[in-house]
């Protein structure tokens, strides 16, 4: 008997345009995952959440076995989603971040709008297990993936 396939649950934001979302669920598709998506529910209000897509999947599998092209395309195609937004557009052009969620630690990135490639070539090669909790950014100034709550935490050097 084969290994099932690995399984990702997308759920979009209630604004993202449908063209793109499909498209990203298509491309997951494509590499060999089986899909589950839905839509976040409109919701108005001073606690609305601020992303447009999360998608949750064992992360360290997906990161250490598609390899960085088909990451790459994944992220491009999931920029779309922003540029097809209502929500990018009400918000006055501010563009809303992508998460993954990890099924297993339960551990996020962000994808913030306009990463460079080294930010997605680092993501490729992480290893998740060095870091407890989330949500993980990517520090531009510093050019690395950082969880500020794990830092925060952490033992004072001796």
């Amino acid at each position: 008997m084969g290994h099932p396939s690995p399984r990702v649950e997308l759920l979009f934001d209630h604004d993202v345009s449908v063209e793109p979302a499909t498209d990203l669920e298509a491309t997951f598709r494509q590499l060999g995952f089986v899909t589950s998506t839905r839509r976040r529910l409109p919701h108005r209000g001073p606690n609305e959440l601020t992303w447009l897509m999360l998608a949750s999947l064992p992360l360290q599998a997906f990161l250490s076995g598609i390899g960085a092209e088909a990451v790459k395309d994944l992220y491009a195609k999931a920029k779309r989603l922003t540029r097809s937004s209502r929500k990018t557009a009400k918000d006055g052009g501010n563009q809303v971040p992508l998460v993954l969620h990890d099924t297993a630690t339960g551990l996020e990135i962000i994808l913030e709008p306009g990463l460079p490639a080294e930010a997605i070539r680092q993501l490729i090669g992480l290893d998740l297990r060095a870091y407890r909790t989330g949500p993980l950014h990517y520090d531009q100034h510093q050019k690395k993936w950082r969880s500020e709550l794990d830092e925060a935490g952490a033992e004072p050097d001796s």
